[in-house]
């Protein structure tokens, strides 16, 4: 569905995005991840051709950026992050004006207003005006928009932005549901809802792609520490001489806690489960011992690890 080549975009000498190359397969939901200023926006904006790239190029249902931007357009739905609406327009009276500047027909317009308007929960406020909406019904507003001309691509940028827990809940199941039908490219910064609904993850940090692979062989990969957190009593001298004493167990923090107890992080390396030896360790102690769990990695876990490993000068 999507293919790149040596993309690259040029502001001002400033190399933003620097000779992309990966894909999107027909049906794939693919994360597309990265911290402030790596590229992300400028990237889907030369997808959908609102920017031209400075060199390389790409294709979007085999057509090219370059040579076919009208049927690239047509193959695409895209959400920008700050979703231009026209706030003095009803619900429909703006799905209805978006669908037929997108060729769609009067009759088949109105029938597909109401099917997008169906999935993307905004029947009950269909002749509400936009400005009087929230901001979760605007940006499903946004959403209908993208959907509206039956693309066989997705392309959402921040969707979830500014939005309260319970939308983005709300965001993250219709995600799911889109994936279901429609290929879809997300970027997002809410990393623990990237992980529930993406088939894959494309990190990119400084213009250039670091990483491509599903979110579970991601953190699998690159987090090879397990992380424990112990709640005992004893003194951090006595926790700090035990650690040392213990294989492929090191001391991460320690703080203290009312009435005399620790709170203590480890960092673990290795396969084996080092809890059993831990808790024997404390044991023999004879130390008070009131919780002693790993917590699981994260892909936020393997974001940071990627973006923040060493990169070579050019």
């Amino acid at each position: 569905m999507i293919e790149t080549s040596a993309l690259c975009k040029s502001y001002y000498g400033r190399l933003a995005v620097d000779r992309l190359d990966f894909s999107v397969e027909k049906g794939e939901t693919v994360g597309f991840l990265g911290p402030n200023g790596a590229g992300k926006s400028t990237t889907l904006k030369m997808l959908t051709c609102f920017l031209a790239p400075s060199s390389g190029t790409a294709t979007v249902g085999g057509h090219s950026i370059r040579e076919d931007a009208l049927k690239v357009q047509q193959t695409v739905g895209y959400m920008p992050e700050n979703v231009p609406l026209y706030p003095d327009m009803r619900v429909t009276e703006y799905l209805e004006f978006r669908g037929r500047l997108k060729g769609l027909r009067h009759r088949d317009c109105r029938r597909r207003m109401a099917e997008v308007m169906d999935l993307c929960d905004l029947t009950e406020v269909s002749r509400k005006m936009i400005g009087a909406l929230s901001k979760g019904f605007r940006q499903r507003v946004g959403l209908a928009d993208a959907l509206i001309h039956r693309p066989e691509l997705l392309i959402l940028d921040e969707p979830t932005n500014g939005l309260d827990p319970n939308q983005i809940r709300q965001a993250r199941d219709l995600i799911r549901r889109l994936g279901e039908e429609y290929t879809v490219l997300v970027s997002t910064h809410i990393l623990s809802e990237v992980e529930k609904i993406s088939d894959r993850v494309v990190i990119i940090d400084r213009g250039k792609i670091r990483a491509s692979e599903s979110p579970k062989s991601l953190v699998r990969r690159r987090c090879q520490q397990e992380e424990l957190r112990v709640e005992l009593k004893a003194t951090e001298k006595q926790v700090e001489t035990l650690i040392e004493g213990l294989s492929k167990v090191e001391l991460s923090s320690c703080e203290s806690l009312p009435g005399e107890w620790l709170e203590v992080t480890l960092r673990t390396t290795g396969s084996k489960d080092q809890r059993e030896t831990i808790a024997t360790a404390i044991q023999e102690k004879g130390w008070p011992l009131r919780e002693l769990a790993s917590r699981t990695a994260s892909l936020e876990d393997a974001f940071l690890e990627v973006v923040s490993a060493p990169r070579k000068n050019h």
